[in-house]
């Protein structure tokens, strides 16, 4: 399967070009009745990046997104950065179909990669970034062998697979682990229950991209929202 974008292009990474703190919004809690709409409103408010969750309710017990959606998004702001969290349990089936709807970084369970090379290689073989995620039970450990490979980590604050659950504050203590075997032009990041609350804490533990959901779709000041976030 393959869905193409609006013309091959794709915008700045800013991983690899904006050493600040980014606050990405995840369209998993956007009005698909108004997806774009919404999805501009947050870049302006904002936005560093946009965080597009994929589910194969396999993996993960819930269905989300596909590339078609990821498409979607990418005409509706062809100058944004997509982030695509593969929750799925065959993440090299869908490289290809993302890279082609406009990803531009390409993040995948150490759960069910243990052993990257090859999947990042492909990744970086379609002009994208890679990043390797792990679940709020995994410990730190399990990646440490991937770290060399990537561009970031990931820590799951959530257990994946809906949004709007409760932060989970033990993942914290993995930042600092995390940290002490990555480069600096690396990045920590983390997804779930990112809210203006935990936000202070996300940020103490050395996680510099903040992925948020209901904070920011589900408010009516997404400027604010974001801001909040990065405190």
């Amino acid at each position: 399967m393959s869905v193409l974008s609006v013309d091959g292009s794709k915008a700045a990474n800013p991983y690899l070009t904006d050493r600040r703190l980014l606050i990405e919004p995840s369209i998993l809690s956007a009005d698909f009745t108004r997806l774009g709409d919404d999805c501009r409103a947050a870049m302006t408010a904002g936005g560093d990046a946009l965080h597009v969750d994929i589910m194969d309710g396999h993996f993960v017990p819930n269905i989300s997104l596909g590339p078609v959606i990821c498409a979607a998004t990418h005409r509706a702001v062809p100058t944004v950065f997509l982030d695509v969290h593969l929750m799925v349990t065959d993440p090299a089936r869908w490289v290809d179909a993302f890279a082609d709807a406009g990803a531009g970084h390409i993040q995948f369970h150490v759960e069910v990669v243990p052993r990257p090379a090859s999947l990042v290689e492909q990744i970086r073989a379609r002009g994208m970034t890679a990043g390797i995620v792990l679940n709020p039970d995994t410990p730190a450990s399990a990646c440490f062998d991937a770290l060399p490979m990537v561009d970031t980590a990931m820590l799951m604050s959530v257990h994946p697979g809906r949004s709007g659950q409760s932060f989970i504050s033990s993942v914290l203590t993995k930042g600092p682990e995390l940290l002490a075997r990555m480069r600096p032009e690396q990045r920590l990041m983390i997804d779930g229950g990112v809210s203006p609350a935990t936000a202070p804490a996300c940020r103490a533990a050395g996680c510099s991209v903040l992925i948020s959901a209901t904070a920011i779709f589900g408010t009516t000041d997404y400027a604010g929202a974001i801001a909040a976030l990065r405190g």
